[in-house]
């Protein structure tokens, strides 16, 4: 037994044989640090990059002090944005298996209020929200906080800078005194160890190494004259040929602007922004993972909780004056043992934003010229799938496997043909290798899911 396994942790045979289950051999550094202190219920403070493992370690730690038979709010997450609330609660509902009868409640704004309000009439053992929607439950006395043990503030950093400040002291003085206090962040401001101060109680602190390998990251800079952007990002595209990547802007405009541009020379990208209303949100993250598009373009705040799986390449279109964020950015590739790809363009002008990275980084960067990039003919970067919309989701109780049945089913459409499908309350999507489009969307218009007809188009 090494000290790395989740063997040598106080916890059940049960939950160690699921953890072995999903795959978890080993702890991650944030895992091997942070959880026999968790385990014993004290504060604690942990600064760790993207993909480090942090989720299942606060998951574990919760998991571990509910007390399943007292239906009350016990461990409150709260997060940034709907997504990454969405993508906490499944890790934690997934760790949760060998604890029969655990309820956990996702309470986000974009969502109806009705189904949230039903589902708290019987009190949850976990809830995970964003703190608008959790702030709103609270001032409606739907929802009670005075049981909570844990709390957990999950991208601290990323929750201050989105001005959810006063939000979350307002949440957090309806918790007990007495609770657990979990703070993750992947940077550290001054907001964060002044939050730390005023709500946690002689706090652990675990800073795991928050820089990228690069063996498992591979990054390259490329200097480009005022005005070259865009070509510049083509040119990048074209040579490196990645079948999925983020393109990061500093502002939402910049976003728009080129996205519209891109899709004008025959590219197909999508703009992630705040603008944007949760549907269309929804929809261009489930193109975009699905492999119906090949290029988001997102900035910072947009793009909090994605959590792609095998993404390509990360491209800085323009770097942030911080280089906490470019390493938070570009840590989105590399994950699980891939390889991972990170282009940053800059001009002369930005060299101080380089010469910042290179100090974070204790190391120089590695520059190339756009001129060594192999250009190609005729370039297409056209996306493998196409995505159908279906108006029916889990309201009409429609499953995945509903889906997948109406399309193979008595027809001559081979079922590995069918991608990602995505169920939501009102809607699905599911994704299907070009050639087929047509004749999946001819199948789904004409026949029926689950005995029913619904309307049907291409995205």
């Amino acid at each position: 037994m090494t000290e790395n396994t989740f063997s040598c942790l106080p916890i059940s045979p049960e939950f160690i044989a699921n953890l072995e289950s999903l795959g978890y051999q080993t702890m991650t550094p944030i895992q091997q640090q942070s959880l026999p202190i968790l385990l014993q219920g004290k504060d604690v403070h942990a600064q760790a990059k993207t993909g480090s493992g942090k989720t299942a370690a606060f998951a574990i730690g919760l998991l571990h002090h509910l007390d399943v038979k007292t239906y009350q709010v016990q461990a409150l997450v709260l997060c940034p944005t709907r997504e990454l609330a969405d993508q906490v609660s499944k890790e934690i509902r997934r760790l949760a298996r060998p604890i029969p009868n655990t309820k956990i409640l996702t309470l986000c704004g974009g969502t109806p209020l009705g189904p949230q309000l039903a589902s708290l009439e019987h009190q949850p053992h976990v809830v995970v929200g964003t703190p608008g929607r959790i702030l709103k439950h609270l001032n409606k006395g739907t929802l009670r906080l005075d049981s909570v043990k844990t709390l957990v503030l999950d991208e601290a950093d990323r929750m201050l800078e989105m001005g959810f400040h006063d939000d979350i002291m307002h949440i957090i003085a309806m918790t007990p005194e007495n609770r657990q206090t979990l703070l993750f962040s992947a940077t550290y401001p001054d907001e964060i160890e002044a939050i730390s101060n005023d709500i946690q109680k002689d706090p652990e602190n675990i800073q795991v190494e928050s820089l990228h390998d690069d063996s498992d990251i591979k990054q390259l800079f490329f200097e480009i004259q005022r005005g070259q952007r865009t070509s510049a990002l083509i040119s990048l595209l074209q040579h490196y040929h990645p079948q999925s990547s983020v393109v990061f802007c500093n502002r939402k405009e910049q976003c728009k602007e080129l996205a519209k541009e891109l899709k004008q020379r025959g590219l197909h990208a999508i703009a992630l922004h705040g603008d944007l209303e949760q549907k269309d949100r929804d929809q261009a993250l489930v193109q975009f993972s699905n492999n119906s598009i090949a290029i988001l373009i997102a900035t910072d705040v947009a793009a909090r909780g994605l959590d792609i799986e095998g993404l390509d390449a990360v491209i800085n279109y323009e770097l942030s004056p911080d280089p906490e964020i470019y390493i938070h950015r570009i840590g989105r590739t590399g994950r699980a043992g891939n390889k991972g790809l990170a282009l940053s363009l800059f001009t002369a002008s930005e060299a101080p934003r380089i010469n910042a990275i290179e100090d974070y980084q204790g190391q120089p960067v590695n520059v190339a010229e756009i001129s060594s990039l192999e250009m190609k003919d005729n370039f297409c970067h056209r996306p493998e799938m196409i995505t159908l919309r279906i108006s029916a989701g889990r309201k009409s109780k429609v499953r995945a496997g509903d889906i997948l049945g109406a399309l193979t089913k008595n027809t001559n459409l081979p079922g590995k043909q069918v991608g990602k499908i995505d169920i939501f309350d009102m809607v699905s999507y599911v994704a299907v290798e070009r050639g087929i489009a047509s004749q999946a969307l001819e199948i789904l218009s004409k026949g029926k899911i689950k005995g029913r007809m619904f309307k049907v188009r291409k995205l």
